[in-house]
């Protein structure tokens, strides 16, 4: 099997996953902002109806924000395999060529990293923002029982 085919896969399969990820956090993470900005404590009767459309796409987010670290180690520990497995096959033991590889390999940990990030962030965000919606519909809901 060629050696630059498997680099790509590599690359292109855990970096397109992993970009997948960035933009489905960032998509769901908009969403919610714009559901946050248009919802009314009015319609909602019970408090666990309004938990449940505030939590939508929630886990999602941080699903990715949780597993992306793990996606991008999984791409350094191939792109190391297939760092060795050209060694092994060339006899090539050029420490610039080595060096150059495991250097892109640990691209993948690093892009993980930058998706992980902003999606906790997100997360966190987001988690904050439903505490204090349901605070809210506490306290309207504590003023009409006086």
């Amino acid at each position: 099997m060629d050696i630059e085919f498997l680099k790509s896969a590599v690359d292109f399969g855990i970096l397109g996953v992993l970009a997948l990820m960035s933009f489905l956090s960032l998509w769901f993470y908009l969403e919610r902002l714009l559901f946050f900005r248009q919802i009314k404590l009015e319609k909602y009767k019970q408090k666990e109806q309004l938990e449940i459309d505030l939590t939508n796409h929630i886990t999602i987010i941080s699903s990715f924000g949780s597993n992306a670290p793990y996606i991008g180690l999984l791409g350094t520990v191939f792109g190391i395999i297939v760092t060795f497995y050209a060694m092994g096959q060339s006899g090539n033991m050029d420490i610039k060529t080595i060096m150059t590889s495991l250097a892109l390999a640990l691209k993948a940990t690093a892009m993980g990293l930058i998706v992980a990030i902003p999606s906790m962030m997100f997360y966190n965000h987001l988690g904050r923002k439903i505490e204090v919606v349901l605070a809210k519909w506490d306290m309207m809901h504590e003023n009409t029982k006086i």
